[in-house]
Protein backbone atom coordinates (compact mmCIF):
# COMPACT_ATOMS: atom_id res chain seq x y z
CA UNK A 1 0.00 0.00 0.00
CA UNK A 2 2.33 2.70 -1.30
CA UNK A 3 -0.08 5.54 -0.51
CA UNK A 4 -1.36 3.99 2.71
CA UNK A 5 -4.93 3.01 3.54
CA UNK A 6 -6.50 6.41 2.85
CA UNK A 7 -7.33 5.76 -0.84
CA UNK A 8 -9.01 2.48 0.16
CA UNK A 9 -10.99 4.13 2.96
CA UNK A 10 -12.05 7.05 0.75
CA UNK A 11 -13.20 4.70 -2.01
CA UNK A 12 -15.25 2.53 0.34
CA UNK A 13 -16.75 5.61 2.05
CA UNK A 14 -18.09 7.23 -1.12
CA UNK A 15 -21.80 7.99 -0.81
CA UNK A 16 -21.98 7.00 2.86
CA UNK A 17 -23.02 9.14 5.81
CA UNK A 18 -19.87 8.90 7.97
CA UNK A 19 -20.00 10.42 11.47
CA UNK A 20 -16.57 10.97 12.99
CA UNK A 21 -15.99 11.82 16.65
CA UNK A 22 -18.94 9.69 17.84
CA UNK A 23 -17.60 7.19 20.40
CA UNK A 24 -20.25 4.56 21.16
CA UNK A 25 -21.28 3.95 24.77
CA UNK A 26 -24.42 1.78 24.48
CA UNK A 27 -25.89 -0.65 21.95
CA UNK A 28 -29.49 -1.56 22.77
CA UNK A 29 -31.07 -4.34 20.73
CA UNK A 30 -34.84 -4.48 20.39
CA UNK A 31 -36.99 -6.89 18.41
CA UNK A 32 -37.86 -4.12 15.96
CA UNK A 33 -34.52 -2.32 15.77
CA UNK A 34 -31.28 -1.17 17.36
CA UNK A 35 -30.48 2.02 19.30
CA UNK A 36 -26.86 3.16 19.43
CA UNK A 37 -25.93 5.87 21.94
CA UNK A 38 -22.70 7.87 21.74
CA UNK A 39 -20.81 10.06 24.18
CA UNK A 40 -22.86 13.18 24.80
CA UNK A 41 -26.10 11.21 24.86
CA UNK A 42 -27.12 11.34 21.20
CA UNK A 43 -28.87 8.17 20.01
CA UNK A 44 -29.08 6.73 16.49
CA UNK A 45 -31.81 4.23 15.59
CA UNK A 46 -31.82 1.62 12.83
CA UNK A 47 -33.43 -1.67 11.81
CA UNK A 48 -30.13 -3.51 12.32
CA UNK A 49 -26.46 -2.81 13.02
CA UNK A 50 -23.10 -4.12 11.88
CA UNK A 51 -20.72 -4.25 14.85
CA UNK A 52 -17.06 -3.74 13.93
CA UNK A 53 -15.81 -2.82 17.40
CA UNK A 54 -12.11 -3.76 17.81
CA UNK A 55 -11.48 -6.86 19.92
CA UNK A 56 -9.58 -4.85 22.53
CA UNK A 57 -12.55 -2.55 23.07
CA UNK A 58 -14.91 -5.53 23.31
CA UNK A 59 -12.61 -7.07 25.93
CA UNK A 60 -12.63 -3.82 27.95
CA UNK A 61 -16.46 -3.82 28.20
CA UNK A 62 -16.49 -0.03 27.82
CA UNK A 63 -19.49 -0.37 25.48
CA UNK A 64 -22.66 -1.61 27.16
CA UNK A 65 -24.83 -4.10 25.29
CA UNK A 66 -28.49 -4.45 26.25
CA UNK A 67 -29.42 -7.22 26.61
CA UNK A 68 -25.99 -8.53 27.56
CA UNK A 69 -24.14 -10.58 24.96
CA UNK A 70 -24.75 -14.33 25.33
CA UNK A 71 -22.17 -16.46 27.12
CA UNK A 72 -20.87 -18.07 23.91
CA UNK A 73 -20.16 -14.62 22.44
CA UNK A 74 -18.42 -13.46 25.62
CA UNK A 75 -16.36 -16.66 25.59
CA UNK A 76 -15.12 -15.86 22.09
CA UNK A 77 -14.24 -12.29 23.10
CA UNK A 78 -12.39 -13.54 26.17
CA UNK A 79 -10.50 -16.45 24.62
CA UNK A 80 -9.28 -14.96 21.33
CA UNK A 81 -5.79 -13.58 21.90
CA UNK A 82 -5.00 -9.91 21.34
CA UNK A 83 -1.53 -8.78 20.34
CA UNK A 84 0.20 -5.40 20.29
CA UNK A 85 2.54 -4.32 17.49
CA UNK A 86 3.41 -0.67 17.12
CA UNK A 87 5.08 1.48 14.50
CA UNK A 88 7.81 3.99 15.16
CA UNK A 89 8.28 5.86 11.91
CA UNK A 90 11.73 7.41 11.45
CA UNK A 91 12.23 9.93 8.65
CA UNK A 92 15.86 10.56 7.69
CA UNK A 93 17.54 13.25 5.66
CA UNK A 94 19.15 10.66 3.41
CA UNK A 95 19.16 6.94 2.74
CA UNK A 96 22.14 5.14 4.31
CA UNK A 97 20.77 1.59 4.53
CA UNK A 98 20.79 -1.30 2.02
CA UNK A 99 17.98 -1.65 -0.52
CA UNK A 100 16.20 -4.52 1.23
CA UNK A 101 12.63 -4.86 2.49
CA UNK A 102 13.49 -5.56 6.12
CA UNK A 103 16.33 -4.96 8.56
CA UNK A 104 16.16 -7.45 11.42
CA UNK A 105 17.21 -6.89 15.02
CA UNK A 106 18.64 -10.13 16.46
CA UNK A 107 19.03 -10.46 20.23
CA UNK A 108 19.70 -13.05 22.94
CA UNK A 109 16.01 -13.06 23.93
CA UNK A 110 12.77 -12.68 21.99
CA UNK A 111 11.93 -9.56 24.02
CA UNK A 112 13.99 -7.18 21.88
CA UNK A 113 13.92 -9.11 18.61
CA UNK A 114 12.19 -6.88 16.07
CA UNK A 115 12.72 -5.39 12.64
CA UNK A 116 12.67 -2.24 10.53
CA UNK A 117 10.44 -1.97 7.46
CA UNK A 118 12.15 -0.12 4.62
CA UNK A 119 9.61 2.26 3.07
CA UNK A 120 12.20 3.70 0.72
CA UNK A 121 12.12 0.52 -1.35
CA UNK A 122 8.38 0.88 -1.99
CA UNK A 123 7.78 4.64 -1.83
CA UNK A 124 11.09 6.37 -2.53
CA UNK A 125 10.91 8.21 0.80
CA UNK A 126 13.85 8.00 3.21
CA UNK A 127 11.82 6.30 5.94
CA UNK A 128 12.33 3.27 8.15
CA UNK A 129 9.55 1.91 10.38
CA UNK A 130 10.53 0.13 13.58
CA UNK A 131 8.00 -2.62 14.44
CA UNK A 132 8.18 -3.69 18.11
CA UNK A 133 5.67 -6.34 19.22
CA UNK A 134 4.50 -8.13 22.35
CA UNK A 135 5.73 -7.00 25.76
CA UNK A 136 8.37 -4.77 24.18
CA UNK A 137 5.64 -2.84 22.36
CA UNK A 138 3.67 -2.48 25.59
CA UNK A 139 6.72 -1.21 27.47
CA UNK A 140 7.57 1.29 24.74
CA UNK A 141 4.04 2.70 24.98
CA UNK A 142 4.91 3.79 28.54
CA UNK A 143 7.63 6.06 27.11
CA UNK A 144 7.24 9.50 25.67
CA UNK A 145 7.24 9.64 21.88
CA UNK A 146 10.71 11.20 21.95
CA UNK A 147 12.05 8.40 24.15
CA UNK A 148 10.40 5.76 21.95
CA UNK A 149 11.99 7.24 18.83
CA UNK A 150 15.37 7.34 20.59
CA UNK A 151 15.01 3.68 21.55
CA UNK A 152 14.16 2.73 17.97
CA UNK A 153 17.19 4.66 16.72
CA UNK A 154 19.40 2.90 19.26
CA UNK A 155 18.23 -0.43 17.84
CA UNK A 156 19.04 0.76 14.33
CA UNK A 157 22.52 1.78 15.46
CA UNK A 158 23.14 -1.84 16.48
CA UNK A 159 22.67 -2.80 12.83
CA UNK A 160 24.15 0.29 11.21
CA UNK A 161 26.60 1.97 13.64
CA UNK A 162 27.11 4.98 11.35
CA UNK A 163 23.40 5.72 11.02
CA UNK A 164 22.53 9.43 11.09
CA UNK A 165 19.72 10.51 13.47
CA UNK A 166 16.17 10.98 12.14
CA UNK A 167 14.85 14.43 11.31
CA UNK A 168 11.23 13.47 12.13
CA UNK A 169 9.41 10.66 13.89
CA UNK A 170 5.89 9.37 14.45
CA UNK A 171 4.86 6.84 17.11
CA UNK A 172 1.71 4.70 17.31
CA UNK A 173 0.05 3.61 20.57
CA UNK A 174 -2.31 0.80 19.53
CA UNK A 175 -2.25 -0.89 22.93
CA UNK A 176 -3.39 2.17 24.89
CA UNK A 177 -5.44 3.98 22.25
CA UNK A 178 -9.00 3.99 23.62
CA UNK A 179 -10.36 3.28 20.13
CA UNK A 180 -8.33 0.08 19.65
CA UNK A 181 -6.72 -1.21 22.90
CA UNK A 182 -4.62 -3.63 20.86
CA UNK A 183 -3.40 -4.34 17.35
CA UNK A 184 -4.66 -7.69 16.07
CA UNK A 185 -6.08 -11.05 17.12
CA UNK A 186 -4.26 -14.37 17.34
CA UNK A 187 -4.91 -17.96 18.47
CA UNK A 188 -4.11 -18.62 22.12
CA UNK A 189 -2.43 -21.96 22.78
CA UNK A 190 -5.03 -24.63 23.44
CA UNK A 191 -7.99 -22.54 22.25
CA UNK A 192 -10.22 -23.47 19.33
CA UNK A 193 -9.93 -21.62 16.03
CA UNK A 194 -13.74 -21.82 15.93
CA UNK A 195 -13.80 -18.86 18.32
CA UNK A 196 -13.44 -16.53 15.31
CA UNK A 197 -16.63 -17.95 13.84
CA UNK A 198 -18.41 -17.56 17.18
CA UNK A 199 -17.40 -13.91 17.31
CA UNK A 200 -18.69 -13.38 13.77
CA UNK A 201 -22.04 -15.14 14.32
CA UNK A 202 -25.02 -12.71 14.29
CA UNK A 203 -27.29 -12.12 17.27
CA UNK A 204 -30.72 -11.45 15.79
CA UNK A 205 -30.33 -8.01 14.16
CA UNK A 206 -26.73 -7.45 15.30
CA UNK A 207 -24.11 -8.53 12.76
CA UNK A 208 -20.41 -8.75 13.59
CA UNK A 209 -17.35 -8.09 11.43
CA UNK A 210 -13.67 -7.23 11.77
CA UNK A 211 -10.32 -8.99 11.60
CA UNK A 212 -11.02 -10.87 14.86
CA UNK A 213 -14.11 -12.44 13.24
CA UNK A 214 -12.21 -13.75 10.20
CA UNK A 215 -11.65 -17.50 10.14
CA UNK A 216 -9.43 -17.41 7.06
CA UNK A 217 -7.55 -14.11 7.50
CA UNK A 218 -7.45 -13.14 11.20
CA UNK A 219 -5.11 -10.33 12.16
CA UNK A 220 -5.26 -8.70 8.74
CA UNK A 221 -6.93 -5.81 6.94
CA UNK A 222 -8.25 -8.09 4.20
CA UNK A 223 -9.81 -10.27 6.93
CA UNK A 224 -11.63 -7.22 8.24
CA UNK A 225 -12.70 -6.28 4.71
CA UNK A 226 -14.03 -9.71 3.78
CA UNK A 227 -16.04 -10.17 6.98
CA UNK A 228 -17.40 -6.65 6.55
CA UNK A 229 -18.80 -7.61 3.16
CA UNK A 230 -20.38 -10.75 4.59
CA UNK A 231 -21.93 -8.90 7.54
CA UNK A 232 -23.26 -6.13 5.30
CA UNK A 233 -24.94 -8.67 3.01
CA UNK A 234 -26.43 -10.58 5.96
CA UNK A 235 -27.72 -7.29 7.35
CA UNK A 236 -29.21 -6.30 3.99
CA UNK A 237 -31.03 -9.62 3.68
CA UNK A 238 -32.38 -9.28 7.23
CA UNK A 239 -33.82 -5.82 6.52
CA UNK A 240 -35.34 -6.94 3.19
CA UNK A 241 -36.91 -9.91 4.93
CA UNK A 242 -38.41 -7.70 7.62
CA UNK A 243 -40.11 -5.49 5.06
CA UNK A 244 -41.29 -8.40 2.92
CA UNK A 245 -39.06 -7.54 -0.03
CA UNK A 246 -36.71 -10.50 0.09
CA UNK A 247 -38.12 -12.03 -3.08
CA UNK A 248 -37.49 -8.85 -5.08
CA UNK A 249 -33.68 -9.05 -5.02
CA UNK A 250 -31.29 -11.91 -5.56
CA UNK A 251 -28.96 -12.43 -2.60
CA UNK A 252 -25.24 -11.85 -3.09
CA UNK A 253 -23.55 -15.00 -1.81
CA UNK A 254 -20.27 -14.12 -0.12
CA UNK A 255 -17.80 -16.67 1.14
CA UNK A 256 -14.63 -15.58 2.83
CA UNK A 257 -12.47 -17.94 0.79
CA UNK A 258 -13.79 -16.48 -2.48
CA UNK A 259 -11.36 -14.48 -4.58
CA UNK A 260 -14.11 -11.85 -4.93
CA UNK A 261 -13.87 -11.23 -1.23
CA UNK A 262 -10.21 -10.24 -1.26
CA UNK A 263 -9.45 -7.99 -4.24
CA UNK A 264 -6.47 -6.60 -2.33
CA UNK A 265 -4.16 -8.62 -0.13
CA UNK A 266 -3.55 -5.82 2.38
CA UNK A 267 -0.71 -6.35 4.82
CA UNK A 268 -1.25 -5.21 8.40
CA UNK A 269 2.29 -3.84 8.29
Amino acid sequence: MVRGYLPVVNTLAKGLDIRLGHRVTDIIKRSNGVNVTVEGGKTFSADAAVITIPLGVLKSHTIRFEPKLPDWKEKAISEIGLGVENKIVLHFGEVFWPNVEFLGVVADTSYVCSYFLNLHKATGHSVLVYMPAGQLARDIEKMSDEAAASFAFSQLKKILPDASPPIQYLVSHWGTDANSLGSYSYDLVGRSHDLYEWLRAPIDNLFFAGEATSVSFPGSAHGAYSTGLMAAEECRMRVLERYGELDRLNPLIYEEASQIMVPLQISRL
